[in-house]
């Protein structure tokens, strides 16, 4: 890595960049003055990310030469692209298996190839411990998946150890609660709160699955990418982090918390709960705040007025 003004500059490539973290990472990369390269399909018209001084790739995560196209010359790469999300990986996990897993050993397999020195990995931690039953979960805890999401990213995490003994790529497991927050794509069937702040918008009930009682993590995406930012900057003490509020929230509480920022007293269409999902998921963050500090995070009712402000607009545009 380059050194500037003191600070560790680091040529940065972010994969799966038009997507929801990923643009947020990128920009928080490009602002802490790091030389970015965002690689992408980039279907949609223009960038989410607002940073201009990115270097822009288009290509396809499932080939192989593109791959090793844009990892060349990299030092550090961000692995933050699923072909799948949890309901599409459980309507046909041989596409997460064939997709997912097989083609991140094939980038894994790239970067070695082409020195880079530090991989970082969107794992999660909302699906990956499963039901024990805990208050909160650390990374000491087993990781127990029961759907096949998480799974996959176990395996994906199982790869990386591997390749760390291996070829000596070095890599570091991010676990990250339940995210929500501006940028989340419509067409993603993932995370409640954007899901049913579109519902709202759109005058549909809310749909909920179970009781209400259900609790997880969330986090705001901007608390999200200013959690993994010192990482980059400074060596870490370990391989696998939780990333998250470490506070739980029940579908209850995140619904009255819609009703205060819209001012909707929307329906709800309660539906089963289906089996894979865990009734309560809280990541203890310990290891990341003794590490790095305590951080101020976005209070609940303003990371929702933020993704509902965002929502109006698109739907206005």
């Amino acid at each position: 890595m380059t050194h500037s003004s003191g600070q560790c500059v680091a040529r940065a490539l972010v994969i799966g960049a038009n997507g929801f973290i990923g643009s947020h990472l990128v920009d928080a990369l490009a602002s802490a003055g790091h030389a970015v390269t965002a690689f992408d399909r980039f279907s949609s018209q223009k960038p989410t990310f607002r940073s201009e001084d990115v270097t822009l790739v288009r290509g396809e995560f499932l080939s192989r030469s593109d791959l090793e196209e844009v990892v060349a010359g990299q030092e550090i790469v961000f692995h933050f692209l699923s072909t799948t999300s949890p309901a599409t990986a459980e309507s046909d996990p041989t596409l997460d298996i064939r997709t997912n897993i097989a083609q991140t050993v094939e980038l894994l397999e790239t970067c070695v190839a082409a020195g880079v020195d530090h991989f970082y990995f969107a794992s999660t931690g909302g699906a990956i411990y499963g039901p024990q039953g805990k208050e909160r979960y650390s990374e000491d805890d087993r990781a127990l998946p029961i759907s096949p999401y998480g799974i996959g990213k176990l395996a994906i995490e199982h790869y990386l150890s591997y390749f760390q003994t291996r070829h000596g790529l070095q890599s570091t497991i991010l676990r990250i609660s339940n995210p929500y927050g501006t940028r989340q794509h419509p067409n993603r069937r993932q995370g409640l709160i954007p899901i049913a702040l579109r519902q709202i918008s759109m005058g549909q009930p809310v749909l909920q699955y179970g009781d209400g009682t259900m609790i997880r993590d969330y986090v705001f995406v901007e608390d999200l990418v200013r959690m993994i930012l010192p990482m980059v900057e400074t060596p870490t003490r370990h391989r696998l982090y939780n990333l998250g509020s470490g506070e739980g929230q029940t579908v209850s509480e995140i619904l009255e918390s819609l009703r205060r920022v819209t001012g909707v007293d929307f329906d709800v269409d309660v539906r089963p709960k289906p089996s894979t999902f865990v009734d309560k998921v809280v990541l203890d963050t310990s290891r990341l705040t003794n590490e790095f500090g305590h951080r101020q995070l976005t209070r609940l009712d303003a990371g929702v007025d933020a993704t509902w402000r965002e929502i109006l607009e698109g739907a206005h545009a």
